[in-house]
């Protein structure tokens, strides 16, 4: 199934809901922040003919919550700050921020009032529901598209193990570990298939020499981990166990497959360099270790942090379960009798990657 028919955050205000649970994702935005400057900075440079007094933005997976906003408010503040040192009008600004059509798009129209009620620079937003693996945007349009936390999401799960009822994680902990290379390697590609597409994508939308910025999660190298892909991995060692007690059917676990891939920066690289429609300015990996265990200090956070992302998903394929679900994830947190979970957050070689790209001419 694609992920973009099941793949949102959970919605809302409320306690499990994303935007009361997304303090990892708003620490990475803040690490593009310094990128983002220095893109606006070439924008509006005294030398640059890239605006003729207008400039589009887009932020692609854009969630809702207060991190919404973050990364177009930064660009916005960034063009207001240059325009006054270089005693320059500031262009006129349109904001269009997209996501999945079951994102919670409500309450990211409210929180866009506040940004059509800038003067200086004049700013007018829009809204654009859609998959960014698909055309979002008319040709030659964007200046600057940036992506936080979301690129790692594939546009479904690897068909070679859906159509082969290959399952993502075993219960059988032996047929688990020997079946990891060729889960990965399915996942890797999908990947490689879906970030190449979104590379041809932004390249015919944005203008000639636009810029992007982009983040994501990822792996620190291309050696294989012993562990499977943080996140996923413990929903699934969860869900492993509710099979175990009976709470949920041993044939749907095994049909069960999130489409997430953690790529290296060797693999973020490679791709870019192979699509040949941009060069990369500058690339970070650095490792949110500390952020993630903020996130997931106490069982509420731990408990909560996976349900924003991943409640969507886990109802639409097994239904009603997340009662049982919470029961069986707080007991994970507390009793991890074998030291599974924490085994799973050190031993994953986990890494935020952070690409600025500009589009060859």
């Amino acid at each position: 199934m694609a992920s973009e028919q099941m793949v949102h955050m959970s919605q809302g205000q409320g306690e499990t809901s994303y935007a009361r649970n997304s303090s990892f994702q708003k620490a990475e935005q803040n690490r593009m922040k310094s990128l983002i400057e220095a893109v606006i900075a070439e924008l509006c440079g005294s030398r640059s003919t890239l605006l003729t007094g207008k400039i589009v933005i887009a932020d692609l997976g854009c969630s809702s919550g207060p991190n919404a906003l973050a990364l177009v408010s930064t660009a916005i503040n960034a063009i207001h700050s240059q325009c006054v040192h270089l005693q320059q009008p500031p262009p006129e600004v349109c904001v269009l921020l997209n996501d999945l059509p079951d994102n919670d798009f409500n309450t990211v129209v409210k929180s866009l009032v506040t940004l059509r009620q800038s003067k200086d620079p004049v700013v007018l937003t829009g809204v654009i529901p859609g998959s960014f693996y698909e055309r979002l945007f008319t040709s030659d349009s964007l200046h600057l598209v940036c992506a936080s936390n979301s690129l790692q999401w594939l546009s479904k799960a690897p068909e070679d193990l859906t159509r082969n009822h290959i399952p993502v994680f075993d219960t059988d902990e032996h047929v688990r570990r020997e079946r990891f290379p060729l889960v990965r390697e399915a996942y890797a590609h999908q990947f490689r298939n879906d970030f190449t597409l979104f590379l041809e994508l932004r390249a015919k939308e944005l203008v000639s020499g636009g810029r992007m910025v982009i983040s994501l999660v990822g792996t620190c190298s291309d050696v294989i981990a012993s562990k499977f892909f943080l996140f996923p991995g413990i929903v699934a060692q969860i869900l492993s166990a509710m099979v175990a007690e009976g709470a949920i059917d041993k044939a749907k676990f095994d049909s069960f497959y999130v489409p997430v891939h953690g790529p290296s920066g060797e693999e973020v690289r490679e791709i870019i360099e192979e699509e040949g429609s941009f060069s990369i300015r500058e690339m970070r990996a650095h490792d949110p270790t500390t952020e993630m265990n903020t996130a997931l200090s106490t069982p509420r956070k731990f408990v909560n942090n996976l349900r924003a992302l991943f409640e969507p998903i886990i109802v639409q394929h097994f239904g009603d379960i997340m009662d049982e679900f919470v029961r069986t994830a707080e007991l994970h947190w507390s009793l991890d009798p074998d030291g599974s979970l924490q085994e799973e957050r050190t031993r994953t070689s986990r890494a935020m990657l952070v690409v600025s790209l500009a589009k060859l001419h």
